[in-house]
This record gives C-alpha cells, structure tokens and sequence, in this order.
C-alpha cells in the first residue's frame, strides 16, 4: 500500500531553519503547503533585510504561501492554520511561541539545537559552548505549551568540541534536517518520552553585553569567542572588538592580565590570570579592523606592557 503524502505547515526564521525545510521541500513523501517566519526588518543603512529563509524562497522562485505574522496568537492566524489541514507543524528557530489555540491544529514538532532538557531556550548552542560540554546534538520534540519541555520523540548526537556557533549551525541543521524526516516518517511508532525538568538548564537570550570579555581565565575567554561568533562577537573595554583569537595555553598562573608576553608577525600573546590567547587581529569603534601586532605597535606597547 502507497503511503499517503503528508502535509507539513513549517515555522522558522534563521539557516538553521532553511536547511531542514529544503530537505522537507525534496523528499516526495512530504507536501509543504506554507511556511510561516519572522517579519521582515529594518538592516544596515535602513534596508530592509527579510529572514534567511524567506530569502532562501525568493531566490529560489519556490512557489509557496508565505506569512509573516508580527504575533502568531493574533485572530485569525489560527483559521490559516487550520485551512491548510496540514498532518503536521515543524518547527525550527520560529521565534515565536505557540499557543494552544496553535498546538490542537495538528501536531507540531520542534527541532531543538540542544539534548533535551538541557539548554531549553533561545540559545542552546552559544550556552552549550559556555558550559564547555563536549556532547551536544538535536531534539525532536513533540510540542506543548511550556518552553521546550515537551515530550521528547528522537534525538541525534554529535561531538561539538572545540567548534564555535557557526560551524555547530551548519552541522546541527543537517543533523536536524535527517532526524525531522525520519521522526515525521515514524511518528506513529514513536513512543513518546518526557522531559525530567530536574535535569534541565536555560539558556537566556543573547545580549551584546554578553560579548564583553576581562583576562581573568584563558580557557572562558576562548569559550566566548567561539559562542558569540556572528553576533555579538568579543571586546574588551572601550568597546575594541577582537575578531581572531586562538587558546594558547590554558594553565599557567599569572600575576597580571592583559600583559603582553610576546609578539610574533600574525599574533601577539596575552596574559590571563589563568592561562594565555593568541590575539590576530583588533577593531577599535569606527575605525577599520587591524593586525594585533601592527595596533600595538601604533600604541607603541611593547613585551611586559598591558595592552589596556
């Protein structure tokens, strides 16, 4: 017997998003009958910059009905889903929350960068690399009203040491991209598992303070780097970004921090209280990015100067 194509109404925003809803877009046991994400906003120089993946659909001339609610709770959005008769709401990076109203109309399936229960909300992965876990992966969930605390359906696993955010979204979205299709494709063999709230962390919403970094401990300061890749990268006092930096060693004891302890031609080291960083590059406010050995050099530092 033939198995039945089954509609799919998909939520999401960022690539992450883009990269499991193309997968759903090319298998033939899926129909996507509309996709729902973020409103557009206002970009660098006021353009306007629309998400990834309603991008994604206008460069690829994809013909499907696009909407882009500012609140999905507001009236009538639930008659849209409900028009559709879709068999099953993905969801992945959305942005949104989803009511109840939304929850009854099929089942929705979230596809979170994380091992449920840790690392619920907004940025499981910067969180996940802060933490300095060595396991992280993908969780198919099936969708309650709480924050991602529903009842696990399958999960992948990956090594995500030493990885920073952007490589771990590209990585993560293919993951989540095999296991949407196999959970959807299995769903009625699936038994359910719930999450020990016990066992759970949250992991806040990023801020552009969160970037700011001391020399305190090496090891922390790398972990940052890696996590705030994108937005809102690293700095240090007077709001001077560090785009390139490495871990040089992670142990030793200093007295001071931010001492400089060698200069080399691409990179220059710095003290922490514990350990040291290889430093590249600097980009002070409104002025272009720069090596890091010919910015102190312009300071006129030298071996045994902080660089502060």
């Amino acid at each position: 017997m033939k198995n039945t194509i089954k509609k799919i109404i998909f939520m999401g925003t960022p690539s992450y998003a883009t990269v499991i809803f193309e997968a759903l877009l090319n298998d033939d046991s899926f129909e996507v009958v509309a996709l729902f994400t973020q409103e557009d906003k206002k970009g660098n120089r006021n353009k306007i910059a629309m998400p990834h993946i309603k991008q994604y659909v206008q460069n690829n001339e994809i013909d499907i009905d696009v909407y882009q609610p500012h609140r999905l709770s507001d009236e009538g959005n639930v008659e849209i889903l409900r028009k559709y008769n879709p068999d099953f709401i993905v969801v992945a990076a959305y942005g949104q929350l989803l009511s109840e109203d939304v929850l009854g109309v099929a089942p929705c399936i979230n596809l979170h960068a994380s091992i449920l229960p840790k690392y619920r909300g907004a940025s499981p992965i910067q969180e996940y690399i802060i933490s300095d876990d060595r396991w992280t992966g993908v969780t198919a969930m099936l969708m309650d009203k709480g924050l991602d605390t529903g009842d696990i359906l399958s999960f992948s696993v990956l090594d995500g040491e030493n990885k920073g955010t952007l490589e771990l979204m590209d990585e993560l979205a293919v993951l989540a991209s095999k296991l949407t299709i196999k959970t959807i494709k299995n769903f009625s063999d699936i038994n359910p598992i719930k999450q020990h709230s016990s066992m759970s962390s949250y992991a806040k919403k990023v801020k552009k303070s969160d970037g700011k970094i001391d020399f305190l401990n090496a090891n922390e300061v790398h972990k940052k780097y890696l996590a705030y890749q994108g937005w809102p990268g690293v700095f240090i006092e007077g709001g001077i970004k560090i785009p390139k930096l490495e871990l040089n060693e992670k142990d030793s004891i200093n007295a001071k921090e931010g001492i400089i302890l060698s200069i080399e031609k691409e990179y220059i080291v710095i003290s922490a209280l514990q350990g040291s960083l290889k430093i590249f590059s600097f980009h002070p406010p409104s002025k272009k990015q720069i090596n890091a050995s010919s910015y102190i050099a312009g300071k006129r530092l030298k071996i045994a100067d902080s660089i502060f």
